[in-house]
């Protein structure tokens, strides 16, 4: 289910051997996201329940459950930046639909994220997953 781009990045961290090159992979990812204009980083853009300060905008272009879903985001943590940089590549491009339906937790664990975040980490992955998954609720139902 999941996309092309995070079907790049999962077989990348097949290819790296050691979980920290594996870090500096996600760590690039986040230096290559573009950032989230300050005029963006307003409460309620922010996600709570995450150690670092983050911040998810949506980008949703059509109606209904067939739109199609992407966002933009940031944080003042690298690798979190790489994080939201993973989940931008498991979700965008995706309809409202298939971003309900993606199993975030099991295609993250196909990275070995869950073995090797602290768990203030996971618990801030958690949070911007049910993040995600409002928005694009919200937009269902609007």
């Amino acid at each position: 289910m999941a996309s092309e781009a995070f079907e790049d990045i999962a077989e990348t961290f097949e290819f790296l051997d050691d979980w920290e090159d594996r870090y500096r992979h996600v760590i690039e990812l986040g230096r290559e996201m573009p950032p989230l204009a300050e005029a963006l980083k307003v409460p309620a853009t922010k996600v709570e329940g995450c150690a670092s300060q983050v911040w998810l905008v949506p980008r949703i272009e059509g109606e209904g459950p067939e739109a199609r879903f992407c966002f933009d985001g940031d944080s003042d943590a690298m690798i979190v930046r790489g994080l939201i940089a993973i989940l931008r590549a498991l979700y965008c491009g995706l309809t409202l639909r298939e971003v309900l339906e993606v199993d975030a937790q099991a295609e993250l664990a196909r990275l070995g994220l869950d073995q090797h975040l602290s768990s203030q980490r996971s618990n801030g992955v958690r949070a911007m997953i049910g993040r995600i998954r409002a928005l694009a609720e919200q937009a269902v139902a609007a």
